[in-house]
């Protein structure tokens, strides 16, 4: 196994976000829904290592869920929390 293939890398994808008062956030049990600050139609953001790579799109085939890259990720914006 060459160095590269032995690097491992953490993806994630940010759906939304949301601003909570700490006594709410202690507050909540399982099965708490916390409302985000995006629609159904919004793309996520595609996190490497907790830095934003790319922006993408859900879909959803044959009952599972992807993400399809669209464009990449200007980290001013993931920063400043808009686009």
């Amino acid at each position: 196994m060459s160095q590269v293939e032995a690097v491992n890398v953490e993806i994630s994808v940010v759906l939304g976000r949301s601003v909570l008062p700490m006594a709410q956030l202690l507050r909540m049990g399982r099965g708490a829904v916390i409302p985000l600050d995006a629609s159904e139609n919004d793309e996520v953001w595609i996190l490497a290592n907790n830095h934003p790579v790319a922006r993408g799109q859900i879909e959803l085939r044959d009952d599972r869920i992807i993400i399809v890259v669209t464009r990449q990720a200007d980290v001013y914006d993931f920063m400043a929390g808009t686009a």
